[in-house]
């Protein structure tokens, strides 16, 4: 992130920056940046801006405590607009949403794709400690095996009504298929893809 070849002529000194919630990719709010708020930015993992009507540097979070802390910082292709995801501390906008153009960004759906990016670390750098980096340690036909179990199990659990349990069951059917799907190198996206194909067909 500290090579970027950034293009300040245009604005002023100035760059946009776009804020996008790296985990369920909301776009939370934009923003201007000079050098030295990008400096700060990479510096303190918080997100900083150069404020034009304060006329100086501003942090996002300095009075609510709801930082926006760095993930990853990008260029668009004319080298004039960032693009910037972070896990914020809390709602987005002064008003108290979450985002300034008055979305909600509260779906944990997309928290699917941290947890394959922890189950591929396990796998490619296995640890004694792992029950993750155990199951893959153990081969392809005892992960089949802990899917089928799981499957047994909800099912039991979806014939009471339980609902703790159910999810409960429900969560290590679901984490033991993503293991399953990294064990037969399957990206879920392609299991999306075939789901996607099908509702086309109806």
């Amino acid at each position: 992130m500290n090579d970027l070849k950034i293009d300040f002529e245009k604005v002023n000194g100035l760059v946009p920056a776009i804020i996008q919630d790296a985990e369920s990719l909301v776009i939370l709010m934009m923003g201007y940046m000079n050098q030295d708020a990008i400096d700060l930015t990479l510096e303190t993992k918080k997100v900083t801006f150069f404020s034009r009507v304060k006329g100086r540097l501003w942090t996002k979070g300095e009075t609510s405590g709801n930082f926006l802390m760095l993930e990853s910082m990008t260029l668009d292709c004319d080298n004039d607009t960032l693009l910037i995801k972070v896990k914020p501390a809390g709602p987005v906008c002064h008003t108290g949403n979450d985002t300034c153009f008055s979305e909600d960004n509260k779906s944990n759906t997309l928290f699917l794709d941290s947890l394959r990016q922890i189950i591929k670390e396990r796998k490619s750098n296995p640890t004694e400690q792992s029950y993750t980096s155990s199951l893959f340690a153990s081969g392809i036909n005892k992960i089949a095996q802990k899917v089928g179990e799981e499957a047994v199990e909800i099912v039991i659990e979806a014939k009471d009504n339980d609902k703790k349990l159910f999810l409960n069951e429900a969560a290590d059917l679901l984490f033991h298929y993503l293991v399953l799907l990294e064990a037969k190198e399957v990206e879920l996206s392609e299991v999306i893809e075939v789901l996607k194909n099908r509702h086309k067909r109806k």
